[in-house]
């Protein structure tokens, strides 16, 4: 699959160039190919089309030689100006690095400048244009290509971080979870532990007794033995959990009606309707069920201070509905950041005791509600649904998202962002700022500096052109037909750039329009007389 997608990118980039060049070759072969037809104009023709294919060959791996060689053949055949443009936009899109093309820009500047001026006495008119079609056919392109580049990078960025996000997000998820779970293994050791004493201390009473046979006698105490091994292994095992779990909670057995009860001695307005009492529900789910009122109660408090609060426990056959409501708080709460990890390890809780968890705000405030097993057996028939139905690492929730913000569903508290932004997450966005910094500053000079360019040209070749050459409308008016040169009053000392069908004896003089200083006057003498004055349009 991969060498087939190779060549397939092979292909259309082949296409692609084929295409670019049979572009570019059009206004170079067009006027070589209608008549007059001569020998030069051939071999202008097929050196022209050479010159031009290699430049699009190199223009993958190296646009900026591509380049220079298009700007070569300009110097041979003007027609490569138009080519021009394309390949100083692929040198800014496909070149990491902007120095060499900024040197190749000023070396062409420059050694266009003293050719042109300096050994084939271009005219500064002439000069202008050059040095304008350079910035706006060369630079400007170049300066786009690189703006786009730098967007490219910008949208990589982004994409890495939010990948970065997800996985941090997934890794505190599994780390709530994990530590759930050993919270969990904490609570069932607290009451099995409990349950294998007493069936310990019971077989030990057993052996004790007068009227035991000896056979049985020795069976009581193998079975006492083994059952004070099992609880010392199960401390064992609980007390390596017990290295990340955490605190234990004050009341790990509290029940609900005892939960209810703290929460109103603190000063909360809560309710207790249905059936409070989970003596005779699974040990899971009675875990759950305390985990969720305790969360949901401490939710509560925080975040809808003085809100009253209404917890519900009813059985609907095998099942145990349980749900959490509290109104809207009086006056919302300050915002806070919340990673939301007390209700990602509520839905841990849940998942693992085979129940579905739902959690969010409802046009009455906010509720948290759940539905558990209630019968051992249909405890064993959810846990083995859900452990069916969902990869390992995936909560069981009703709700979208498997990572829930805690502050983002809250009363009165706001979205606070990602799981993930105070961890791994916050390495990234330094390279994202970097990159949208770069992004706007390639924008601000691709817009900037060939309008400053051109400005400060324009500002240098006017006083240039115009220096001497100025006439003015007065001195205009005042000169008559029939008068000697030298009799004339205000004529400049130096004459602008006449035009190609300029008829000779005319002379022809600016009036300093800006930023070209075309000519506006035209003078025509004879035998030293002035002839002919036209105001030029």
């Amino acid at each position: 699959m991969r060498v087939l997608g190779r060549r397939i990118d092979g292909g259309r980039r082949r296409l692609g160039d084929g295409l670019l060049g049979v572009l570019l070759a059009a206004p170079i072969t067009y006027p070589r190919l209608t008549p007059p037809y001569s020998g030069r104009s051939a071999l202008l023709l097929v050196g022209g089309v050479l010159l031009l294919a290699t430049a699009v060959v190199l223009a993958w791996r190296r646009p900026l030689a591509a380049l220079v060689l298009v700007v070569l053949g300009s110097a041979v055949d003007g027609n490569f100006v138009f080519a021009l443009p394309v390949f100083s936009y692929l040198v800014g899109r496909r070149e990491a690095r902007a120095a060499p093309a900024a040197v190749v820009f000023a070396v062409l500047a420059v050694g266009g400048t003293l050719l042109n001026v300096g050994l084939l006495g271009t005219r500064p008119r002439t000069w202008f244009l050059l040095v304008t079609v350079l910035i706006f056919a060369g630079v400007f392109p170049w300066l786009v290509g690189r703006y786009l580049r730098q967007q490219h990078a910008l949208l990589l960025a982004g994409w890495e971080h939010a990948e970065s996000v997800r996985r941090e997000q997934r890794g505190a998820a599994e780390r709530v979870r994990l530590r759930e779970r050993a919270r969990i293994a904490r609570d069932m050791h607290d009451s099995l532990g409990h349950d294998l004493s007493l069936i310990a201390l019971r077989a030990g009473a057993l052996e004790l007794a007068d009227d035991l046979d000896s056979r049985h006698r020795a069976a009581v105490g193998e079975l006492r033995a083994s059952v004070a091994a099992a609880t010392a292994r199960l401390g064992e095992i609980v007390g390596v959990l017990r290295t990340d779990a955490g605190p234990a909670p004050l009341d790990p057995v509290d029940d609900v009606a005892a939960l209810v009860a703290g929460a109103r001695a603190a000063g909360m307005v809560v309710a207790l309707r249905g059936d409070p009492t989970d003596g005779d529900l699974p040990a899971l789910t009675g875990v759950a069920l305390r985990g969720l009122v305790r969360e949901a109660l401490t939710n509560a408090a925080r975040y809808a201070p003085g809100s009253p609060v209404t917890v519900a426990v009813h059985r609907d056959g095998d099942d145990v509905e349980v749900s959490v409501r509290n109104a809207p708080p009086p006056v919302p709460p300050p915002a806070s950041v919340s990673a939301g990890t007390g209700l990602l390890a509520l839905r841990e809780r849940v998942r693992l005791a085979g129940g579905i968890l739902d959690a969010g705000p409802r046009d009455d405030g906010f509720a948290v509600t759940a539905r558990l097993p209630g019968t051992a057996s249909a405890a064993v028939a959810s846990s083995a649904e859900t452990a069916t139905a969902l990869p390992d690492g995936v909560v069981a929730s009703s709700t979208s998202s498997s990572v829930p913000s805690e502050a983002g569903t809250l009363p009165g508290v706001p979205a606070s962002g990602s799981v993930g932004a105070a961890g791994g997450g916050a390495v990234l966005p330094g390279r994202l700022g970097d990159a949208r910094r770069r992004v706007r500053r390639s924008l601000l000079v691709a817009v900037g500096v060939p309008v400053a360019l051109a400005g400060l040209l324009a500002l240098v070749y006017h006083p240039f052109v115009t220096a001497d050459a100025v006439l003015e409308p007065g001195a205009y008016e005042r000169m008559r037909p029939g008068q000697l040169r030298t009799e004339l009053t205000g004529l400049p000392r130096r004459q602008v750039e006449a035009p190609t069908d300029a008829p000779t004896g005319c002379e022809y003089y600016t009036d300093g329009n800006f930023p070209l200083a075309q000519p506006a006057y035209r003078l025509c003498f004879r035998q030293g007389r002035l002839v002919e004055k036209e105001r030029m349009p």
